[in-house]
């Protein structure tokens, strides 16, 4: 539990990375509550589970069949029979199912290649809401960066600012994807000047980025160079395409940092190498597969019209890093829960297929009523009509789906079946200065 709740804090702390404050918030805010829960299960949970005893099974619903727990020579519980054929199933099976699961994982992330970034605007909301009906109504009447323009502040030098103004105005006008510009309109003071400048594309397209890029680099320093006047783009538009690319950037130092410390965390958990690495690797399978599915969903095709998306959409750019940061912590606590399981039979029979068998087979129904739960509960936020809030439902169910059945499932026991007893090798060295945790439980004695 211990393990598992601090690949979540883990996780989120690499939100920190991003450098937003919303940013910052959340992950706060999660890593208390997983504190708290983390707390009430080592302590409050036990507690309770004492005081009610056999008193506990009192109030149990009454669906499905209620099996006796059979227990082996061992002293262990025996697992369910339809999990133990799956685990023969899979070793027998090894090399089939790691490609076969890699195959998918791959097809399912193939489509974040052509990934698009942006902020998804009001012609993305559903066609009988107020916003949608004005953002076309604008976009009819006055063109579609009506719904978007760019606001051209200049702070103005006494002594030649209005004649860089006429200037600064007749460049904006002759500047490609510009559709109108304004006259400058001065503050009180006439030490500053606003020009509003309307592009001929929507707020959400690769070419409203690029002209805002075109002015900032090229026609404002062309503008301005051995003035003493001062210029700067921005507005609402502006701001939304500074603040995606800022996380883009990002992005690559969230993922590298959090896969980092997670797999060391699993490295002192599980004192084994090869266990850190495909455990972090097959991680990021998850993650990518979940991120191709939202792709594909954003395109508009057959796809995002189930769940109401029919236009082609970019992908806000803060939901990759939010869902990253979900899901490496929630594939951490799968697992941790799998390989806790697979080592504790490891460190008491020293057969490591046996060991694989036995910790897939007593895990497998656990792992999936927790997954279960979880899609039932972003499920419920997929009919919402804000666009991130829909694809962030879609992709956090996908890859909740597939890290419990594909990768959990399948890929992890089959990869492990290959490895063989190479999947517990450890340096003599780096054995003698790791801690040893035995979250599997006490070592046994002779």
């Amino acid at each position: 539990m211990l393990v598992a709740g601090s690949t979540v804090t883990v996780s989120m702390l690499g939100l920190f990375a991003v450098g937003l404050s919303v940013m910052n918030g959340t992950a706060v805010v999660t890593m208390i509550a997983t504190l708290v829960v983390m707390a009430a299960a080592v302590t409050l949970f036990p507690a309770l589970l004492g005081y009610l005893g056999r008193r506990i099974d009192r109030l149990r619903v009454p669906v499905g069949r209620r099996r006796p727990i059979r227990i082996g020579a061992d002293g262990h519980p025996v697992p369910a029979a339809g999990w133990i054929r799956w685990s023969a199933l899979v070793r027998r099976h090894s090399v089939l199912a790691t490609v076969a699961s890699v195959a998918v994982l791959l097809v399912l992330a193939a489509p974040f290649l052509g990934v698009r970034f942006g902020l998804p605007d009001a012609g993305n909301d559903p066609a009988d809401t107020s916003n949608r009906r004005a953002y076309d109504l604008l976009a009819d009447g006055f063109g579609a960066g009506a719904n978007g323009p760019l606001l051209v502040v200049a702070e103005v030098s006494p002594a030649d600012g209005e004649a860089t103004l006429q200037r600064l105005r007749a460049h904006l006008v002759g500047t490609a994807g510009v559709a109108a510009v304004s006259p400058p309109r001065f503050d009180a003071a006439r030490t500053t000047a606003l020009i509003t400048v309307v592009p001929t594309t929507g707020p959400q397209e690769p070419a409203t980025a690029d002209l805002v890029r075109t002015l900032r680099d090229d026609v404002v320093p062309a503008v301005t160079a051995g003035t003493g006047t001062r210029v700067d783009v921005g507005g609402a538009t502006a701001a939304t395409i500074d603040v995606g690319d800022s996380i883009v950037d990002r992005l690559a130092l969230l993922i590298g940092g959090v896969v980092v410390v997670s797999a060391l965390l699993l490295l002192v958990a599980f004192r084994s190498v090869l266990i850190a690495v495909t455990g972090a690797v097959m991680n990021l399978l998850s993650v990518a597969a979940a991120y191709g599915v939202v792709t594909f969903v954003l395109d508009g095709g057959w796809a995002g019209r189930l769940i109401g998306i029919d236009t082609a959409t970019p992908m806000a750019a803060f939901v990759p890093v939010i869902m990253f940061a979900l899901l490496f912590g929630l594939s951490m606590d799968y697992q941790v829960f799998l390989i806790s399981r697979i080592r504790e039979a490891w460190v008491r029979t020293g057969d490591n297929g046996r060991a694989i068998a036995a910790g897939l087979a007593s895990t497998g129904r656990v792992i999936t009523a927790a997954a279960a739960i979880m899609i039932v509960v972003f499920a419920a936020i997929i009919p919402s009509d804000q666009v991130f809030i829909k694809v962030f439902g879609v992709g956090m169910v996908a890859a909740i789906l597939v890290d419990a059945t594909v990768v959990r499932l399948v890929l992890v026991p089959a990869v492990m079946h290959l490895l063989g007893r190479g999947n517990w090798w450890l340096p003599r060295g780096l054995a003698r200065r790791l801690p040893e945790l035995h979250i599997e439980g006490p070592a046994p004695t002779s």
